[in-house]
């Protein structure tokens, strides 16, 4: 069996299930803690744009990953 490895915070994942514990994005290949950090760090700049449009949704979520991968971790966004 393949060992998977979060390209966001480098644990193995285990019981690989698509989607549900594993969740690839794009070319990487992240968690399913990492996928509900994304989430939120992009909500409120999501919520924000107007109109709305999926490109441009999937560049930004690209580029927070990117980050994310060079820092081990997801940013959160600071709670107000």
């Amino acid at each position: 069996m393949k060992a998977i490895y979060c390209d966001v915070c480098r644990n193995q994942i285990p019981e690989i299930i698509i989607n549900r514990t594993f969740f690839p994005v794009g070319h990487f290949e992240i968690c399913e803690e990492c996928r509900d950090n994304l989430e939120s760090a992009v909500k409120n700049t999501v919520r924000e744009k107007k109109p709305f449009d999926y490109a441009w949704f999937d560049d930004l979520k690209m580029k927070v990953l990117e980050q994310a991968v060079d820092k081990g971790h997801i940013e959160s966004p600071k709670r107000r």
